[in-house]
């Protein structure tokens, strides 16, 4: 127990870190859109991103796929570029109780999609914990749980943030969404630019 206890933590610290932020802007971009009412619609949406990078980490823990760490690091950034960009032409639902965030399938898609490609940088910190051990299962299993813990404090984060400056202090949900997807776009933009494999080509 106490080993599967380290490993949801270490999942849930590696998805919390400020210091290595990337996953962090994902989120933060997939949920920008939404406000508390919708909880539905972002437990589905994060729900996709969950088994993308929930599958992809297990294959790439268990060494069943191989691919480029550089390349990852690289595609990273672009999920999160791209799904900012995405937010920048949301429309707001004239009724704030509406459930009209939940109107493009598209969105859960992009979420799988670019999940499997997070999955894969996980896995690069969880081998490099692992190292020789024999039996990664639990390790494996305790790892995505903490990551999936994470996800949820990142979310409710987030969600109680835009729900203070949208239900309470009035500002504007289209100013919200366009203030954060552009913060959550330049910093993307940065680790884009600042990549050394992007610098090498």
């Amino acid at each position: 127990m106490s080993e599967f206890w380290a490993y949801l933590q270490l999942g849930f610290s590696h998805i919390t870190d400020p210091g290595g932020y990337d996953h962090i802007l994902f989120v933060i971009a997939l949920c920008a859109i939404y406000n508390l009412n919708q909880w539905k619609q972002v437990l589905i949406l994060i729900t996709a991103f969950t088994i993308g990078h929930s599958l992809t980490l297990a294959l790439a823990t268990l060494q069943l796929i191989n691919y480029s760490t550089d390349v990852i690091e690289l595609l990273i950034p672009v999920t999160i570029l791209i799904t900012a960009i995405t937010n920048f032409f949301f429309k707001v639902p004239k009724s704030r109780f509406s459930d009209e965030a939940k109107q493009s399938p598209g969105r859960y898609v992009l979420a799988l999609v670019f999940g499997l490609i997070h999955g894969m940088g996980f896995s690069n910190y969880l081998r490099s914990l692992l190292g020789q051990q024999s039996s990664i299962v639990k390790p494996l299993f305790a790892f995505n749980l903490g990551l999936e813990f994470g996800q949820i404090f990142i979310v409710l984060a987030v969600l109680a943030v835009a729900f203070v400056l949208i239900e309470l202090m009035r500002v504007r949900r289209h100013d919200w969404n366009l203030i954060v997807s552009g913060i959550v776009a330049g910093m993307a933009l940065s680790l884009i630019i600042t990549n050394e494999y992007l610098a090498q080509l």
